[in-house]
């Protein structure tokens, strides 16, 4: 019987660097399996609507090249309960936690300090698969 199927996640992060980093992170330790990125709002926005159901998992950061990840937080309020969209940002304060939340994100990862979190969060979710 084969195990839980991996996580497919879209990554919205404008940074090559941090974003190899995740990736390669998150496929190795979260169950991961990326299917794509975005660097600016309307990219990301875009194919997570045009794409609803070729996702598990939206990994977004706030301050982007073009836009905020806010807007793309808001393109995504309607999905399916099972889909589910996080903030990784290195701004995760009280106020900024608060405003995502209001747009529906599932939680609020920061980049300094939770990624042991955001590591737990996706396998949580393959366990759940």
């Amino acid at each position: 019987m084969p195990g839980p199927s991996p996580v497919r996640a879209y990554f919205v992060e404008d940074n090559p660097t941090i974003r190899e980093n995740l990736i390669a992170t998150l496929e190795e330790l979260g169950g991961v399996a990326p299917i794509g990125y975005a660097e600016t709002e309307q990219q990301g926005s875009e194919w997570l609507t045009n794409h609803s159901a070729n996702w598990d998992l939206a990994i977004v950061d706030l301050f982007l090249k073009q836009g905020s990840g806010l807007g793309v937080l808001k393109a995504c309020r309607e999905r399916n309960p099972e889909q589910k969209v996080v903030v990784l940002t290195n701004y995760a304060t009280p106020d900024i936690r608060v405003r995502c939340h209001q747009l529906g994100v599932d939680a609020v990862f920061d980049k300094s300090n939770e990624i042991e979190a955001l590591i737990d969060f996706c396998l949580e979710m393959k366990g759940n698969a």
